[in-house]
């Protein structure tokens, strides 16, 4: 039948779309209920279209000072994640050395380990320590937890780059600096770009291992667990939205300037 020969033809696009369809639907439901006047606590049935929330995003006590720490927890994991994991990803890739094979499966475990686990470890360690609970044993702990994806991303680019074209930097009289700020560099820049946006989304948006290693310290993911709890205000859904908008539209952007780069180039 005609029919089912169309439907074999597009198995996998109508596979995709289905797949794109249930990950953008509970998105959309976020943005729908961010214009939500709810009658109650709970934000979970519509009422009436109301914009008081989006006048008033921080309408909501100590909301936007979780997402502030949040925010700023994350771009600290991810420098301090950037810079050891782009160190060590070059170091298993151009030296040789006792245990490097050792190295390599370690670092897997924090992606292969369930969170609770390295949870549990990392506040057992700061208890034994001594530690005070708060932003910096936060801070240590999604270092820990995001230097794992960095390593692999930026690995995965070093092993890829043609070593000729750094020999042919030295051949031209290029120091060691000069080659590496002006060849390695810009050549491993999307492995490290990759590894620095993954950390940065894997850090804002954890939850087990802060909750852990919190004390006191409430971020926004456990804000919003909380809330949920005694009522979800209307205000988390802007912000929300609000990051889903500014996610999409970076990754649009994005899209749109490669295209444009592509377009351009004579190759």
């Amino acid at each position: 039948m005609p029919v089912v020969r169309w439907l074999r033809r597009q198995l996998v696009v109508i596979a995709g779309l289905l797949t794109l369809a249930y990950m953008i639907v509970p998105n959309v439901v976020v943005m729908v209920f961010s214009f939500n006047d709810p009658k109650g606590r709970f934000n979970y049935s519509w009422q009436r279209f109301s914009l008081d929330a989006w006048k008033d995003p921080c309408g909501v006590a100590d909301l936007c000072g979780s997402l502030s720490l949040s925010f700023q927890l994350a771009a600290w994991a991810t420098v301090g994640a950037t810079v050891l994991g782009t160190m060590i990803a070059f170091a298993l890739v151009r030296y040789r050395f006792r245990a490097r094979g050792t190295i390599n499966s370690l670092i897997f475990l924090p992606m292969a380990m369930p969170e609770v686990v390295m949870a549990a470890s990392l506040l057992t360690l700061f208890l034994n320590m001594g530690a005070q609970l708060g932003f910096w044993t936060i801070l240590i702990a999604h270092i820990m937890f995001c230097l794992s994806f960095v390593v692999t991303a930026v690995k995965a680019r070093v092993m890829s780059m043609d070593p000729r074209l750094e020999e042919a930097a030295r051949d031209l009289y290029a120091g060691p600096a000069q080659t590496f700020l002006r060849v390695t560099l810009p050549i491993a820049a999307p492995g490290i770009a990759a590894g620095a946006l993954l950390a940065f989304a894997l850090s804002f948006d954890d939850f087990i291992i802060t909750n852990f290693n919190a004390g006191s310290t409430v971020t926004f993911p456990m804000y919003v667990w909380g809330s949920a709890q005694r009522g979800t205000p209307v205000q988390i859904n802007v912000i929300g939205t609000a990051m889903f908008v500014i996610a999409v539209g970076a990754v649009v952007v994005g899209r749109l300037v490669t295209d444009r780069r592509k377009n351009k180039s004579p190759f």
